[in-house]
């Protein structure tokens, strides 16, 4: 009997659990730890929406089995928030499936459509699903820049021209997770015309499509004419809701990729809890000014951050969307590492973040720093911060009064 698992050795030890395993440790002992290490929502989901889930979840009939493609109803909602948000039209019947979080549904479709061996152009440093995802399932990964900039087509066009076999699905993710980097309707247009003269699939995660700022509203790929030829786009109600919890998501985009989804996850689940999508429904079709509520939130989160934390000595640029911020180590201690530095803070100044390196090793010398703590836990952390940095030998400009 072997006790050797092909897929379980292709995976690596996940860096960011260690830093997650020191956190709960620190607050198991009593400590008062800042979180912003994890992207967990910090809000609840809008009251009436929570009121559905109660209504429908009292009724005898809604404890079966529910439908693995998501009921009728959440598919036309979303639909119909793509034909409000991006002016696209989705057939709910063929182009929409419901995913237990986007999470979910990308690992679903990378069991439907990936084969052994088969090559996968992912982003580096990414979100560990875009590339585990499809690691599992038995493919390689070759990587490619998340920044959209002139490299990141060479990149594709290099990859393409000297991977054998050749790549056959691209991995988008705008607004980036970790990096927080965005990229206008242009940047898809061009995307698309490359994917159909290279004949690949373009898998579109746009889980963060509702927290931009700046007034720079997020694009889905699906806006170009004719991407539904060769795209599948993922969105969740995750952060724009508050929802992370009840692991609600969407696949919308190509009939076939749509199908071969459908078709896997029959046998894998039976879908959402009936009430959490009758729930879902509500919150797609009820009053949206949490959407902007929310965006309003994390935009002011990220001034008070980059303000604070730049008078404690650490400069942070400002995402343009997100609910992160993508961090360089300060340059005295960029030596040290991205997992040690967030071991230092986490041991040191009591604030937990996510190493870069756990998101790829292009994510050296970064951390990821998720805003799920109000302001006021946000300049305490800065405040902990410069404790730090200044033992370190770091001090940040000179203040009058406090930093916030």
């Amino acid at each position: 009997m072997s006790e050797e698992f092909y897929r379980i050795k292709r995976l690596p030890p996940y860096v960011i659990a260690e830093v997650n395993a020191m956190r709960a440790a620190a607050r198991a002992a009593g400590e008062d730890i800042i979180d912003l290490g994890m992207g967990n929502p910090d809000l609840p989901p809008p009251p009436h929406v929570i009121e559905k889930l109660c209504e429908v979840a009292m009724k005898p009939d809604a404890h079966g089995y529910s439908q693995s493609k998501g009921i009728p109803g959440l598919r036309k909602a979303q639909a119909n928030y793509y034909a409000r948000r991006f002016g696209v039209d989705v057939d709910p019947e063929t182009e929409v499936v419901v995913t237990m979080g986007s999470k979910e549904g990308l690992a679903s479709l990378a069991t439907a459509i990936t084969a052994p061996g088969d090559v996968v152009l992912a982003p580096n440093p990414s979100y560990p699903i875009h590339t585990f995802g499809f690691i599992i399932a038995g493919a390689t990964i070759r990587s490619v820049p998340t920044t959209p900039d002139e490299n990141y087509w060479r990149s594709l066009d290099r990859a393409m021209a000297f991977t054998v076999p050749r790549p056959s699905i691209l991995v988008v993710n705008y607004p980036s997770n970790p990096t927080a980097e965005t990229v206008d309707l242009a940047f898809y247009e061009r995307l698309v015309a490359w994917a159909k003269e290279n004949k690949v699939w373009v898998l579109s995660d746009l889980a963060y499509s509702e927290l931009y700022f700046d007034g720079n509203p997020t694009p889905s790929i699906l806006q170009v004419p004719g991407a539904k030829d060769v795209a599948i786009e993922f969105t969740s109600m995750s952060k724009t809701y508050s929802m992370a919890g009840w692991r609600m998501g969407f696949a919308v985009g190509n009939k076939k990729l749509i199908a071969a989804m459908t078709r896997v996850k029959s046998y894998l689940d039976y879908g959402a809890f009936t009430p959490i999508q009758a729930a879902a429904c509500a919150a797609l079709n009820g009053p949206q000014d949490i959407v902007q509520k929310n965006r309003e939130l994390y935009h002011k989160r990220r001034d008070v951050l980059v303000e604070s934390f730049g008078r404690a000595g650490w400069d942070i640029p400002p995402a343009r969307a997100s609910m992160f911020c993508w961090a360089p180590l300060p340059p005295a201690l960029r030596d040290m590492g991205s997992l040690e530095f967030s071991k230092q803070l986490l041991s040191h100044a009591k604030v937990a973040v996510a190493p870069g390196v756990g998101y790829g090793e292009d994510g050296e010398g970064f951390v990821r720093i998720a805003m799920v703590e109000n302001e006021q836990r946000l300049r305490q952390a800065a405040r902990n911060v410069r404790k730090y940095l200044q033992s370190m030998g770091i001090n940040g400009p000179a203040t009058t009064g406090t930093d916030g």
